[in-house]
């Protein structure tokens, strides 16, 4: 039985010659490719156009075989740039950046080596909300269906093994084989990205690109999505419930959380925090969300190791309203949040549970927010408890000349350096912890990988955040042994001109592993690495690499970074004992390793 694909007419073969191709009368090509600069549109040129219309203007990824032709029809198109990645999954780290800055982001790789080996930055992207469209080029539509075995898979006639990878960590899969509905595929995907703020999947044939269809306009129709709107008799329902929950309070505060991005609720986050009085502080990932600034912040609340006075305020609260809240075993530090239900609002991104219930469905939350600061009472007890008990912080001890640098006195240095012009990228690590102490001028952003904690993350997504807001200046922290895991895109960073600071802490190990459950493990092989660096810079590009160890040298390296190689990639690395970390690693680590280590429960 014959099956068309678009264009392509394809039968099965009728031998079972091993390693051969069908006969001449098999496949029958209707319509050629046409050239690159026809004005015939193409399935190539319709993805391009789309890319563009949802906000995308670069894409990561790796060239293969399969891709080749795609990749010279998204490079054809003049609002796209095509950034090639030392491997897949930094190109899939560098979506995921520029995702957070941009909005959406986009990677193309090919089929199964390139698919399996972007699998965990796209895992990544899942777990933290962000639309990212990872594109595969995949194998030839003559080949589905033949029970051939290709190059590139694990050497079974069966091309579905990437694609079932896949299906957990996008919430959508759409495998281009023919032409009759690869428009109505890709739009699919593409806008089903955007409404999930989740990753999707789309394989596109390697022989598709460059054919003609009907369904494909050279001005493809604006690219238009439906909004979501919420239930009106349930949002007032939730509304009146948690104003009443809320008002009979005495000290109510508000938290924030990281689904307020993927909710787009920030804006109505701050509104309430207007309105209400309360005291306002964020979980750890949401850090950067709600203006550092907002003359009712309290700080980071993370449990045992909150900013100061931050813990004692939301815990001793008699009411609670978490907005997007994320509660895993590291944001509840092993479980450890003196929290109880019946006193907390958790406001999801599409639906409200007030105490120990009820729960109100198909609910926005942007539309609750909004709609319950016009019905709170202003109530700032929570804060001024804070101001009664705040004390201000102090600072590290002196260092004594050319004494060795210690973490507290490089990020006192690294606190001053911060502005609205700036992006601050915190490593999986004691960067975690000792950025959080960080306190935020207006504009300044602030990136991490929480919920997913990927070591070597921060490599890629620095990439991706500063190729996407190129007026900002990315200051990114990275300890050693997650740097070992991705340095190869500093190579990247430096052919798209990028003017990035990295802080490069190296402390011979996986600090934070090592105050979870240290062995010899936890040791890594020390490496030279601004002599590494220079060895990728090769005279092209602008680079600039130092190595500091004390204060003297770290005030330099500064100020150099700052003023003389302002346009140029900076790359410091920084020498400290491997015992010097942050408190509240230690505290954090301890609590963690607990949860882990708990026995099985009695059978």
């Amino acid at each position: 039985m014959d099956v068309k694909n678009g264009a392509i007419d394809t039968c099965k073969p009728q031998h079972t010659d091993v390693g051969c191709l069908p006969t001449v009368n098999a496949v029958t090509i209707h319509n050629p490719a046409v050239p690159l600069n026809s004005p015939e549109p193409t399935l190539g040129r319709h993805l391009a156009r789309r890319l563009v219309q949802v906000g995308v203007t670069d894409v990561f990824g790796v060239p293969g075989d399969f891709n080749l032709t795609l990749l010279d029809h998204l490079i054809d198109e003049p609002g796209l740039n095509f950034i090639g990645c030392c491997n897949e999954l930094n190109a899939g780290y560098a979506a995921d950046g520029y995702a957070r800055a941009h909005g959406v982001g986009a990677c193309v790789v090919t089929f199964t080596v390139g698919g399996l080996s972007v699998l965990n930055a796209i895992a990544g992207a899942y777990s933290e909300n962000l639309p990212l469209i990872c594109i595969v080029g995949g194998p030839n539509s003559n080949d589905y269906g033949t029970n051939r075995i290709l190059h590139h898979t694990i050497g079974l006639p069966d091309f579905t093994q990437e694609q079932r990878c896949f299906q957990t960590v996008t919430c959508y899969q759409a495998v281009v084989n023919n032409l009759e509905d690869a428009h109505e595929m890709i739009d699919t995907a593409i806008a089903t990205s955007l409404k999930e703020s989740k990753p999707v999947y789309i394989s596109i044939s390697c022989n598709l690109p460059g054919i003609p269809h009907p369904t494909f306009n050279r001005e493809p129709v604006p690219f238009f999505i439906a909004p979501r709107l919420s239930n009106k008799m349930g949002l007032e329902a939730a509304v009146e419930a948690a104003a009443e929950f809320l008002n009979k309070a005495v000290k109510p505060v508000i938290v924030g959380g990281p689904k307020m991005r993927f909710a787009k609720a920030c804006d109505a986050f701050v509104k309430l925090a207007d309105a209400s009085g309360y005291a306002v502080a964020v979980m750890p990932s949401a850090k950067g969300m709600v203006p550092e600034h907002h003359p009712h912040f309290i700080g980071t609340y993370w449990g045992a190791v909150s900013t100061a006075f931050c813990a004692e305020i939301v815990e001793s609260a008699d009411a609670y309203l978490f907005a997007g809240p994320i509660f895993n075993d590291y944001s509840s530090v092993g479980y450890s949040l003196l929290l109880k239900r019946e006193k907390t609002i958790n406001v999801q991104p599409d639906c409200v549970t007030v105490g120990n219930g009820p729960t109100f469905g198909c609910i926005l939350m942007k539309d609750f927010l909004a709609a319950l600061g016009l019905r709170l009472k202003h109530n700032p007890t929570a804060y001024k408890n804070y101001r009664r008990i705040y004390v201000p912080e102090g600072h590290p001890l002196k260092c004594e000349p050319k004494e060795a640098l210690r973490i507290n006195v490089l990020f006192e240095h690294i606190q001053r350096m911060l502005s609205g012009d700036t992006v601050v990228i915190a490593e999986t690590g004691d960067s975690w912890f000792n950025c959080q102490k960080l306190k935020l001028p207006k504009g300044c952003g602030y990136e991490f990988q929480m919920q997913y904690g990927s070591i070597g993350w921060s490599v890629g997504a620095t990439l991706g955040y500063a190729q996407a807001a190129k007026e900002k200046r990315v200051i990114a922290f990275i300890g050693d042994g997650s740097f070992q895991v991705t340095a190869q895109d500093i190579s990247t960073m430096l052919r798209c001109g990028q003017r990035t600071i990295i802080f490069l802490i190296n402390n011979g190990g996986y600090t934070i592993e090592v105050e979870i459950h240290d062995g010899p493990y936890n040791v890594i092989k020390n490496w030279n690495y601004t002599g590494l660096v220079d060895a990728i810079h090769n005279g092209q590009g602008k680079c600039w690499t130092t190595k500091v160890r004390c204060e003297e040298e770290l005030v330099e390296a500064i100020e150099t970074a700052t003023e003389a190689k302002k346009d140029s990639l900076c790359f410091i690395e920084v020498i400290v004992h491997k015992d010097d970390t942050s408190k509240e690693l230690l505290e954090w680590g301890s609590r963690v390793s607990a949860a882990n280590s708990r026995p099985p429960n009695p059978q």
